[in-house]
């Protein structure tokens, strides 16, 4: 059975370049043919990303929280994730993503805000249940020219995390 991994893209701009982080991300972390990945670019879904009820934006949420994995990517704004993804995580209750492993992403200018990630949207993560296998990750402009070597780095980075994790899990209580 293929791991199901979700990318959720916070970027109001639809295709971004922080949409290609997160995919590439997904891409050095796991061995191919292992899993089935969906982008959920919520920038094609701004009319209805404040619809309460949405039924399309219902069946989005279930489909993250039923993932294995899922990566959720922000460009940098004021200092944390956009009002995009807050509005999308905003709709799960408590624990809604619960038995899911969840990896911050933020894109930023510069390396002011690196922290980002990990000071606020991986707390956020953590706060609706899901498991975050380390720091968040975050990519600077100035990093670009080194983008594969850098998502290498923390691809691995992670690996290493989702493994040690793995190795307790064959001794926990059932």
């Amino acid at each position: 059975m293929s791991l199901r991994v979700s990318i959720v893209v916070g970027n109001p701009k639809p295709a971004s370049r922080t949409r290609k982080i997160a995919e590439l991300l997904v891409e050095k972390l796991l061995e191919p043919g292992t899993y089935e990945a969906s982008v959920i670019d919520l920038a094609e879904h701004t009319d209805e990303i404040f619809a309460w009820p949405s039924e399309k934006m219902a069946q989005l949420n279930t489909q993250v929280a039923d993932s294995d994995l899922a990566v959720f990517a922000s460009p940098t704004y004021k200092a944390t994730y956009t009002g995009l993804l807050k509005a999308f995580l905003d709709r799960y209750p408590a624990n809604g993503l619960a038995g899911v492993t969840a990896i911050p992403v933020h894109t930023g200018a510069d390396f002011t805000h690196a922290m980002g990630p990990t000071f606020t949207l991986a707390p956020l993560l953590v706060e609706l249940g899901a498991t975050v296998p380390g720091r968040g990750f975050y990519l600077a402009l100035s990093q670009l020219e080194r983008v594969d070597e850098v998502v290498t780095a923390a691809a691995a980075e992670y690996a290493a995390n989702m493994t040690r994790v793995g190795r307790i899990a064959t001794s926990v209580r059932s």
